[in-house]
């Protein structure tokens, strides 16, 4: 199939390049404005009782939960002097009258509680709740911060709060893509030039990624018309498609010059490269693909994201590296190498340094394996210890507004008023019949660890204690048939300690069925959600993985082989985040705030994209093996020759996607810094750690039983397995070549 596919690219390469020029303004310009249809939510499960919590919430007392927090300072004496109030009540109704906000409280406005001033007397908060959903609530907020910011009399204000946090990590995001691709793009062209050796050939990967990222934009705008797209999708297509365009390209011009150098005509070079190079790509696009795919078992919309945008990236990379790629190489021909900076003739077999490389790693393979398998190990141990979390206003830099004003909220007042816990009990008939009830229960709520205060339609409660009495402010609490209480914590929300504040409030007992939702309840909700599906997630990744490689090599134990490498791969880069990120060992240099988590979604989102890149170059480095392999029927000459004609490739391909990913760890939120830093430590161990020592020593011991399978399986390879088309013959000409091209 493949060597009809060459043959039809090369016959027709004006018509394939003319369609996939159509094709790409078409993508450029439907897809181009693809950023705003996007979301910025989707961290939530719809279906958690969180969510349903802050639904019931929602649909019987209109929004409660504050998105915007301002932080008023007195500029002389404390917040109880009569002009700091003054300046305060006009500040506070001039924010109820903004069209965007539904409801707006203050210190001040409530009666001046103890929880909404400070320590020292010289701040108080104004709580705001925003109309809409997230993404109306990141507009609401870019209007309103830059107007609320500053100096107000007798006051100055700053702004903060989840809706203002996240968009200022959206900001944040944004500046950090743009200044990481600066950074990216031109060490890697420049590095393409030194590894392709000609300005020409470092070109073309840019038509793949250019390609797979215009496409990708296109389909994730039809996507948006159907269901939420996280607009961090986009970070994702354009690392991915970058990166994949670098390593389908570097192997397919890699092959496409080795069957020039051997005698080829340049369209039955290209024909001979899409039937060896090309089933690689497309196998490798296809197991990239599979693996992002278990992101869909998530029903966390930012995790869903990822996986619409990575299987689109991986199969237009593919497409464009199997198809359009070599329909420019036959129009190129020899002129692929035209402006060559630097010349490397190929050594003869046998003389390269990735063939000593495995020449010394097989003439010892058992030590050598139990040494990187026990550093591996170790490397992985403090994945044994991982907390995972939520990101909150920490992932953003010190020197951002709304993350000042949230560290000031911490270090200066008993509780944080603005990410409450919300229990809500709907179609209970008349709240005020049940007072009683609600009074013992408040009460009692009032008693749990890590509660500052609870308020309710029957006032509010500190330690068991009733000591606000019911007034004007708490008829917000009741309903027609339905109430809810605010359980205040004294406890940073997303932390162990707000994980067990959330679970002592569900286990409490209650009068009356409840939902419990807010911040703490969201994180024990997600992790809940995340790792219940985790297993599944998992299992069809082992499980597509082990079908994709059986068809291609017909063996049982190179899948399984590939499996349990990635698992010690991963597990060493996951020790590594864990070690840095987690612990904080190295937060001064990387700049960022250690809060003794990782964001839960983010290690998913790893293993996901850090096992489909590993398979990549698996399936690089098995395809050469078993090519040789079939050919001389030498176990050790195979792994040796197809070591020696992939090392390089890999190599270099893994250095140059690690540049596009570690330009991201320049981000100065936490967790795209994390997504950077723990793709390149995975991308580069594979490459030089896996590939160069653990695959030879491992095939090395395995001797003829790597391509071994039961005979039904066997049967069942040869029936709908993908098998090496037989090589032609050098004078063969099977491609007319076009007048004048010699």
């Amino acid at each position: 199939m493949l060597a009809r596919i060459g043959r039809f690219t090369v016959l027709h390469r004006k018509s394939v390049l003319a369609a996939t020029a159509l094709f790409f303004v078409l993508a450029a310009g439907l897809g181009g404005g693809v950023a705003s249809r996007l979301t910025s939510g989707g961290f939530t499960d719809p279906s958690s009782e969180s969510s349903r919590a802050a639904d019931a919430v929602k649909h019987d007392f209109g929004k409660q939960e504050p998105d915007l927090v301002l932080l008023v300072t007195a500029k002389r004496g404390t917040v109880d002097d009569a002009e700091v109030g003054n300046a305060a009540n006009a500040l506070t109704s001039r924010l109820s009258a903004e069209p965007q906000v539904s409801r707006a409280v203050s210190y001040w406005s409530l009666g001046s509680p103890a929880p909404l001033r400070s320590t020292d007397g010289r701040q108080a908060l104004v709580l705001a709740s925003l109309r809409g959903g997230e993404d109306k609530m990141h507009d609401a907020a870019q209007k309103l911060s830059p107007r609320y910011t500053g100096d107000h009399g007798a006051v100055t204000v700053g702004v903060g709060g989840f809706a203002e946090v996240f968009r200022q990590v959206n900001q944040q995001v944004e500046q950090d893509l743009l200044r990481a691709e600066l950074i990216a793009f031109p060490i890697t062209l420049a590095l393409m030039v030194l590894v392709f050796g000609s300005v020409v050939a470092a070109g073309l990967p840019l038509l793949v990624g250019v390609l797979a990222i215009v496409g990708t934009f296109l389909v994730l705008l039809v996507i948006s018309s159907l269901t939420d797209v996280s607009i961090f999708a986009l970070n994702l297509t354009t690392g991915m498609g970058l990166g994949l365009a670098i390593d389908y390209s570097l192997f397919i011009v890699s092959r496409y010059r080795e069957e020039l150098h051997a005698g080829r005509a340049p369209n039955d070079a290209v024909v001979r490269t899409v039937q060896t190079a090309g089933k690689t790509v497309a196998f490798s696009a296809l197991t990239v693909a599979v693996a992002l795919a278990a992101l869909l078992v998530f029903p966390l919309a930012f995790l869903r994201s990822f996986a619409y945008a990575g299987i689109g990236v991986a199969l237009l990379a593919g497409v464009a590296a199997v198809v359009a790629l070599p329909a420019l190489l036959a129009v190129l021909g020899p002129r692929v190498n035209s402006l060559r900076l630097l010349r490397r003739d190929p050594k003869p077999v046998g003389e390269g340094v990735w063939h000593r490389i495995a020449t010394f790693v097989m003439r010892r393979p058992v030590p050598v394996a139990l040494a990187v398998v026990a550093v591996l190990i170790v490397l992985g141990l403090p994945f044994l210890r991982i907390q995972f979390g939520l990101p909150d206003d920490r992932v953003l830099p010190t020197s951002v507004s709304s993350r000042q004003v949230q560290d000031d909220i911490r270090s200066r007042f008993a509780s944080n008023e603005a990410r409450t816990l919300e229990v809500v009990a709907s179609r209970i008939g008349d709240p005020a019949a049940r007072s009683d009830q609600i009074d013992r229960y408040a009460a009692a709520l009032s008693q749990t660890s890590g509660a500052a205060r609870v308020d309710a339609v029957t006032g509010s409660y500190i330690k068991g204690q009733r000591v606000a009495e019911p007034g004007p402010l708490t008829a917000r609490f009741q309903a027609r048939d339905a109430t809810w209480l605010s359980v205040v914590p004294s406890v940073e929300p997303y932390s162990d300690a707000g994980e067990r504040l959330a679970h002592a409030v569900r286990d409490t007992p209650a009068p009356f069925p409840i939902l419990v939702g807010g911040a703490s309840a969201e994180l024990v909700d997600s992790k809940a959600s995340l790792f219940s599906r985790l297993p599944l997630a998992a299992g069809l990744i082992a499980l597509a993985t082990f079908v994709l490689l059986f068809l291609m090599f017909g063996s049982i134990l190179v899948p399984i082989k590939a499996l349990v490498l990635n698992v010690l791969s991963l597990s060493a880069t996951f020790g590594a985040l864990v070690w840095i990120f987690q612990d904080g060992h190295l937060s001064g240099v990387l700049d960022f705030t250690p809060t003794g988590t990782l964001p839960a979604t983010v290690p998913l989102l790893l293993f996901c994209l850090a096992f489909g890149l590993s398979m990549d170059y698996e399936v690089f480095l098995l395809s050469r093996i078993k090519e040789e392999h079939d050919r001389t029927g030498d176990n050790t000459r195979s792994v040796a020759v197809g070591l020696e004609r992939t090392g390089r490739i890999v190599t270099a391909a893994a250095v140059l996607i690690s540049v596009v990913f570690i330009a991201f760890a320049t981000s100065g939120v936490s967790f795209i810094k994390i997504f950077g830093l723990g793709l390149t430590i995975a991308v580069l161990m594979d490459a030089f750690v896996i590939r160069a020592t653990l695959v030879p020593a491992f095939m090395r011991i395995a001797g003829e039983a790597n391509w071994w399978a039961p005979k039904w399986m066997r049967r069942v390879h040869d029936r709908i397995g993908i098998s090496e088309e037989p090589e032609p013959e050098l004078a063969e000409q099977r491609v007319p070549e076009p007048v004048g091209s010699r």
